[in-house]
């Protein structure tokens, strides 16, 4: 059955044109589907109210949940992502491909040693500085974006933000990023490759909450081109998945001898 044209955001990759959108962490929110849809295609599974205008996903092993709650004010957290140890939240105008960095790291296989995050925003010409404390700050070139580690003078627990800051007349902070400090650093730095990668990123014309801060150019994928790429990102995923869970399935359960049953000893003769 043919699913019906219903006019919303689900439909515009077909019905509006695309632009290659830069800097791409003032570009707005984007797709949620860039996140919710390769979680799903990951083996997530959705336990939110069909009739309540929020999304509740929960990994396989039920260990990681994340909810989208969207709330009228954009720079509030509608994203929560949580396990037993650590919480990150990202405001509403967090682009989707920027939350991804993180979430699509949760799908991984966890590395033997944990990355550092800030020679990754180095490279890619932030500026670093740590205090005597151990406060650390990395400042995009632009002076509006930041990523932090810092505690306050009363406390010794440190906790990780990201966010960009408009001048006080431009309507202040675009959106924001919270991680305690208990959040792996593997998902913390595909975060922070996610924030500082040059590529583009697709927006509809205007469709940006401060057009005068980005650089829109009428290129690059268009409707079904913008589909097939989706597609294939879920494809690449649920590949990934079942070879993992093949991997994980022969490490616990190592294959027996031929027959089925393993080789015993030959008897002795007499």
């Amino acid at each position: 059955m043919t699913r019906p044209y219903i006019a919303s955001k689900a439909d515009d990759p077909w019905s509006r044109i695309w632009c290659d959108t830069t800097p791409r962490q003032l570009a707005g929110p984007g797709d949620p589907r860039h996140v919710t849809q390769a979680l799903r295609a990951g083996g997530w599974q959705n336990f939110g109210d069909p009739d309540f205008p929020h999304v509740v996903l929960a990994s396989p092993d039920y260990q990681h949940t994340l909810v989208l709650e969207p709330t009228p004010e954009t720079y509030s957290s509608w994203w929560h992502i949580s396990s037993k140890q650590w919480h990150a939240s990202f405001g509403g105008n967090t682009p989707a491909e920027i939350i991804a960095g993180f979430t699509d790291a949760l799908l991984q296989t966890t590395p033997e040693v944990e990355p550092d995050v800030w020679p990754t925003l180095q490279a890619a010409g932030w500026t670093y500085q740590r205090d005597e404390r151990g406060n650390e700050h990395a400042h995009h070139p632009d002076g509006i974006t930041t990523m932090e580690r810092r505690t306050t003078l009363t406390s010794d627990h440190f906790t990780w933000t990201a966010e960009v800051a408009l001048p006080s007349a431009l309507g202040n902070r675009l959106w924001h990023a919270y991680f305690d400090d208990g959040t792996p650093r593997h998902l913390l730095a595909g975060f922070a490759t996610a924030l500082a990668a040059p590529a583009p990123v697709s927006r509809g014309h205007y469709d940006v909450p401060h057009s005068h801060l980005v650089t829109q150019v009428e290129r690059g994928a268009q409707g079904d081109q913008l589909s097939a790429a989706h597609d294939a990102r879920l494809k690449a995923i649920r590949s990934a998945t079942r070879k993992a869970r093949r991997a994980s399935a022969l490490t616990t359960h190592p294959t027996s001898a031929p027959g089925g049953q393993a080789t015993k000893p030959a008897a002795r003769g007499r």
